[in-house]
Parts: structure tokens; sequence; C-alpha cells
């Protein structure tokens, strides 16, 4: 009997993790984890800690919900059919009261930290799920509105040390604004014919075309640009160094060859292949960013 116990335990415990999206919640949470690592002077463990939990679970929370509302598309597409909800692993029931529960703790946490990581919080929980969710089958235009609540994460960390929004966490913000752009695009790409099934268009012409391709060059060059102006100066805080603005540039000049290689070839390789170059680049971009600073203070 408790060997049984033990097994839908574990069972519901592994469903949590897929509704929540672990992985790209964690994902998400290292941006946060970036820009703390970025603003803090004094560093706060209880503050930290209660920044990757928190938004953990907040994030996760926001996934799950989308699952809730999206669970009848998710059973049409080969890839989220097994998922929870459409699979009957877990009932409605069961995820609201599970998404509920760790979206309030995670707020919780995050308005143990301050007011305004709260706010930011909550206001990127809100936008998914009432802007961005219901207009996925609607318009493309989706894509924009889900890249505010993505873009957010990069600069809550630094939001948590300050408690105020500033010039540094504004371009924090736009470089994972921009970024969010070329990136689900190549998504929307190679999974275009799966999205279909579920009445999802995510491309900007709403087909897998040079259009399409171009657009997402133009976000990637303005992602790069963005990504490069700390080091002119007038950001606040937030500064890079020379060295460190070349390093940036040249992982742009990689993310934007794979742009041109989808423009050039337009297959569902080339747009993996950017999906890809864009996790590296804003990857490494962090990487850069947070060394550079400690680079910095250490000569």
């Amino acid at each position: 009997m408790s060997e049984t116990l033990n097994i839908k335990h574990k069972s519901l415990f592994n469903e949590i993790l897929i509704l929540i999206k672990y992985r790209l919640s964690l994902s998400v949470v290292i941006s946060s984890v970036a820009s703390y690592l970025l603003a803090f002077e004094i560093f706060s463990p209880s503050t930290f800690i209660l920044l990757i939990i928190g938004g953990f679970l907040v994030v996760g929370s926001s996934n799950g919900f989308n699952q809730i509302i999206e669970r009848e598309r998710d059973s049409l597409m080969s890839r989220t059919l097994n998922r929870p909800l459409p699979s009957g692993n877990m009932s409605i029931y069961q995820a609201i009261i599970i998404c509920s529960i760790i979206g309030l703790v995670g707020l919780s946490m995050l308005y143990a930290i301050n007011f305004r990581t709260a706010f930011f919080g909550f206001v990127s929980m809100i936008i998914y799920l009432a802007v961005y969710t219901p207009l996925k089958p609607i318009t493309p235009l989706s894509v924009f509105f889900g890249a505010i609540p993505g873009a957010i994460p990069f600069m809550l960390g630094w939001v948590a040390v300050t408690n105020k929004f500033s010039i540094e966490t504004g371009i924090l913000f736009m470089i994972q604004f921009f970024w969010q752009f070329p990136h689900f695009w190549a998504i929307g790409w190679f999974l275009h014919k799966d999205y279909q099934k579920a009445g999802f268009n995510m491309l900007p012409t709403g087909k897998r075309d040079k259009g399409t391709a171009l657009q997402s060059i133009i976000y990637t060059a303005w992602t790069v640009l963005i990504s490069i102006v700390p080091v002119f100066g007038f950001t606040g805080s937030l500064r890079l160094s020379i060295l460190a603005a070349i390093l940036v540039f040249v992982c742009g000049l990689l993310f934007l060859y794979y742009g041109l290689q989808l423009f050039k070839y337009q297959t569902e390789k080339a747009a993996r292949q950017l999906m890809l170059a864009s996790v590296v680049y804003i990857t490494s971009i962090q990487i850069i960013y947070v060394l550079d600073k400690f680079i910095r203070l250490w000569i």
C-alpha cells in the first residue's frame, strides 16, 4: 500500500513539474539572478533566495495557468498532447489549486523583498495570462505582448536590489524584450505546422517566408545594438568595458549570422539553429555582463 502511495505521489510531483514547465521556469529565473548580481553592492542571501524561489514559483504558476486555459488546444498538438491536462493525468481542479497556491506563495516571497518586485511579478502574470494567452489564436501580435512578461525577469533582480525602476532596469528590459522576437519566431517557424493544428499563428507575416526572416534579422540587430549601449556610459550603474562590449558584439554577429541563414534557406533546420543561437546569445551576454562587473571591481 505504501509503495503504491509513493508511486502516486511521485507521479503527481512529476506532473506538477511538467505543468509549471520547470525547465523553462528555471531558465527564466537565471535572468533575474544575473540582474541581481549586476545590481548588488552588499550581497543579501535572504533577498537572493527569495528572488530565486519566488520568481520560480511565479513563472511556474503562470505557465500552469496558461496550460489550463489552452488545455483543449494543447490536445491538438503533437508536442503538447501528453501534458498533464490533455492527457488526463491531472484534473482541472487540481491544476487550479496547485497554480493558485504556488502563485500566491511566489508573489508573497517577492513582496517580502519589496513591493515593486512583487508588483512587476504580478504584472508579468496578468499580461501573460490575460493578454498574451487569449491573443495567441487571434493575431501574431500576441508575440509583442508576450515579450513584455518575458522581459521582466531580466530587470527583476535589479528591482529587488534597488526597489525602483530606473534607466538600468529599462535597458535590461529592452535587451530581453527585443531578443524574444527572433527567438519565438524561430520556434514558431519550425513548429508552424503543429501550431496551426491548434489555431496558433506565431509568425509576423503568417507564413514561413522571407518577410518573417527579415523581421527576425531586424529585431536581432536591435537586440545587439541595445546590448552594447552600456559601454557609452550613460546608463547609470549598468556599465560595460570596451572589451566586454566587443565580446557582446561578436556574440551578436554570430546571432545575426543565423538570422541571415534563415533568410537565405528558409528551412526548419535554419530556424532551429537560430533558436539555439538566440539561447546561446542571451546566456552569453548575461555571463559577460556579470563577469565584466566583477573584473572591473577587482582591477
